[in-house]
């Protein structure tokens, strides 16, 4: 078990240092350095429901969508270390209950925090609860949305976090977030 393990996370490295196909119909995923805070890039889109800290209130909405890549769930193994087969081997993927090789949980989940990253001032994290419904597969485009559903005081809000796979609930869940202010330099 403990060399399929090793296998498996070789595997996993080889294939994120792989450069994708031209023949791939998602759009590669750029290298990191490449990515800017509070930058999006062309593939990616998101709705953002307040455009100042201080606008913010219970209904107000924030989304991001993207398509989920090979090149995604490959990186996000490495970077995990989440190297199940479930999520890097067709083969394996296809004797499963789901038929195929599917994106990882927390990589899936990933795209409310994305969302969240939309909203205005500095957003962290107090608590998230995740349920998962239905999985993603490689090339499904999904989007993250986030509603205020309540204001709980001194900054704090209640928000409802939903991944959706079209018209499927891939996760459904909860969050709570505190907005703070951004530093005045980082403006």
């Amino acid at each position: 078990m403990v060399e399929n393990a090793i296998e498996a996370n070789r595997a996993a490295v080889e294939a994120w240092s792989l450069p994708v196909s031209e023949e791939d119909s998602a759009p590669e995923t750029p290298p990191l350095d490449r990515i800017e805070p509070a930058e999006d890039l062309p593939e990616w889109h998101a709705e953002i429901g307040a455009d100042d800290p201080a606008e913010i209130s219970v209904g107000d909405k924030f989304t991001f969508t993207k398509t989920i890549t090979d090149a995604d769930v490959k990186s996000f193994a490495a970077a995990s270390g989440d190297t199940n087969p479930l999520h890097l081997d067709d083969e394996f993927g296809q004797k499963t209950r789901f038929r195929g090789r599917i994106a990882h949980g927390t990589l899936v989940g990933g795209l409310i925090s994305a969302a969240l990253a939309r909203v205005p001032g500095l957003v962290i994290y107090l608590s998230q609860d995740l349920e998962f419904h239905n999985p993603v597969r490689i090339d499904d485009r999904i989007s993250a949305e986030c509603e205020i559903v309540e204001d709980l005081g001194d900054d704090q809000y209640r928000l409802r976090t939903r991944v959706m796979n079209g018209e499927d609930i891939a996760i459904d869940g909860e969050a709570v977030i505190l907005i703070d202010d951004a530093p005045e330099d980082a403006e």
